[in-house]
């Protein structure tokens, strides 16, 4: 027994059209695993530039985010990059820069200094 359906032209095509808006967030999601890598010691110490002593130092004196499972060390990629940015020193506002955000109409970035520009 054979059955067959038929459905009009354009009905086929919102329903791809809703397919492929529902599986568009989930295709720009797996193509980002970078978040997804779990380094050794190894790995961690070439990632960082720095030596495996000082990442054994760091995990040892709790220091820096880490797994360990039956002795190994694992370390995820994007807590270490959180820990990274935890310690991240903003940018000091110089004159050239108050100037340009003055020129361009922006607010200024320390809103509680006082700035003298000269003419």
């Amino acid at each position: 027994m054979k059955a067959e359906l038929s459905f009009p032209q354009e009905l086929v095509d919102q329903i791809a059209d809703k397919v492929i808006e529902k599986i568009k967030p989930i295709i720009a999601q797996n193509g980002n695993h970078e978040d997804d890598i779990v380094f050794d010691v190894q790995r961690l110490a070439e990632y960082l530039n720095v030596s495996k002593q000082w990442i054994y130092e760091r995990s040892h004196l709790k220091e820096i985010p880490h797994i360990k499972k039956q002795g190994l060390l694992r370390f995820r990629k994007r807590e270490i990059d959180k820990w990274l940015d935890s310690d991240k020193i903003p940018a000091i506002d110089t004159p050239g820069t108050i100037l340009r955000s003055v020129r361009q109409g922006r607010a200024l970035p320390n809103k509680g200094s006082i700035v003298y520009l000269k003419p």
